[in-house]
């Protein structure tokens, strides 16, 4: 297995497993029956997921909710989802029995090959530079694909045919890709900030595997962002690297975005709010001239785009309050930038969530020198944001207030804008784990307490080929 790409083809004749059985771990099962009806399969997940399993009939799928080193070791090579790290204890302990752990983003890349791949992915921006790439290439009539991190796994379009394949990774897939043996006909990586700490067991092994897909995974074109620190430091021999956010190439004066010294788009019109999001812009123009468009002519289609869900999305007024849902905000970067938007504005921000350990001090030094009305913290590691901020707080006179959860962290901000109205900003600047399954339900809930219908709010445009 280790000696040939791992497409659905070479699992013939392997003890195979599916690790996990979200969205990711449905698809993986439902491409490999597409090519393999007759192998058998084990199926690892939690007690509840395995009625579900059970439900489809699949002779050949045995499903095994006990999940340790010795169920895992008995498989060659296990097909895991993209939120199991391969890192843990029990699935180290098994990769040194020799079981090998691959993604569906792997399998995808192996049996894809020819695909002409256009692969996105950073610490934050990702889903947006993905969805805004795939609608400029359309509006070029090129035949694209929207798919992978972004709500659509790759292995439900394994036949899908499109001319180009507008792909979001997560830090969590980037190092599969290079696994697969395929090099990406074009990568955009938008910046590096600490994340995803606890799956990658810390900041060093994040930034080696988010980079994967630049240094392991060879794409033919790099676009990356020259004012990032991390990428602006490597050297990449192997692609044709194009830089944005620089003078000399596509990058934004004020509301403006410029190639070179011509000015090309006024960006205060565009459905793209805040300042990152109009520097994605600048990414996806370098890229789709990297491929030889007339990214000049294609600037404007911006105005077309359709803002994704959860992401600084104006959810509408209720009692005089401005609801912004910006429950994608994982890191306390994030919350920076969503408060950068709001900043003449009076707004109260809801921030905490899952304990990454992530340092907030820069999120204590922006709410000091630029500070809001007022700040809810919430969720496990509320506590502790709560803590550092309290300092800032005595200082420059921001209300901080502390919340058990949402519902909670809600009704103490509307106490805060109560007197003049003002931004409720859910932009909690860490993951939703716990109470909550993923970002999206709990921007659903956010949504709810606002009164608004969250079926209305939560589609991701685009989706799929067109």
């Amino acid at each position: 297995m280790h000696a040939s790409p791992p497409d659905i083809a070479a699992l013939e004749g392997r003890r195979v497993g599916l690790w996990g059985w979200g969205c990711e771990g449905r698809a993986a099962w439902r491409a490999i029956r597409s090519r393999q009806s007759a192998l058998p399969l084990t199926l690892f997940c939690q007690p509840g997921e395995a009625d579900d399993a059970a439900r489809l009939g699949d002779p050949l799928l045995q499903v095994c909710t006990a999940v340790d080193a010795d169920a895992l070791a008995a498989c060659d090579v296990v097909i895991k989802s993209p939120g199991i790290s391969p890192y843990g204890d029990v699935a180290q302990a098994a990769a040194g029995r020799g079981t090998r752990f691959i993604g569906g983003t792997t399998l995808w890349f192996a049996e894809r090959g020819d695909a002409r791949t256009l692969c996105v992915t950073g610490t934050k921006g990702k889903s947006t530079t993905t969805a805004l790439l795939a609608h400029l290439l359309r509006a070029a009539g090129v035949r694209t694909a929207l798919a992978g991190n972004i709500g659509l796994p790759l292995l439900e379009l394994l036949d899908g045919q499109a001319d180009a394949w507008a792909i979001e990774l997560s830090s969590y897939q980037t190092r599969d890709v290079a696994t697969s043996g395929v090099r990406p006909d074009l990568a955009i990586v938008t910046n590096i900030f600490p994340e995803h700490l606890d799956w990658h067991g810390g900041q060093a092994r994040y930034v080696e595997d988010k980079l994967a897909l630049l240094t392991d995974a060879r794409p033919h074109i790099a676009v990356l962002n020259a004012a990032d620190p991390t990428l602006a430091a490597l050297r990449l021999p192997d692609s044709d690297v194009r830089w944005y956010g620089r003078a000399d190439g596509w990058h934004l004066r004020d509301d403006t975005v410029f190639r070179g010294d011509t000015a090309v788009l006024d960006t205060r019109e565009l459905p793209l709010p805040g300042r990152h999001n109009r520097g994605n812009l600048c990414a996806v123009l370098a890229a789709l001239e990297a491929c030889g468009h007339d990214a000049v002519a294609l600037a404007a289609q911006a105005r077309g785009f359709q803002p994704l869900p959860h992401r600084l999305q104006p959810l509408g007024t209720r009692d005089r309050f401005d609801w912004v849902n910006d429950s994608i905000s994982t890191t306390p970067h994030a919350s920076i930038a969503a408060l950068e938007l709001y900043r003449d504005r009076p707004v109260a921000i809801l921030v905490g969530g899952h304990d990454r350990g992530l340092d907030w001090t820069a999120f204590v030094d922006h709410v000091r020198a630029h500070p809001p009305r007022a700040v809810v913290t919430m969720g496990q590691n509320g506590p502790r944001i709560h803590d550092a901020l309290r300092k800032a707080a005595g200082e420059v006179g921001f209300a901080l207030r502390q919340a058990g959860d949402l519902e909670s962290a809600v009704a103490q901000a509307r106490g805060m804008l109560a007197a003049d109205g003002g931004v409720l900003l859910l932009s909690p600047g860490a993951p939703s784990f716990g109470p909550y399954r993923d970002y999206a339900e709990r921007g659903r809930h956010f949504a709810r307490l606002g009164g608004f219908n969250p079926d209305a709010i939560t589609a991701i445009p685009g989706l799929g080929i067109a």
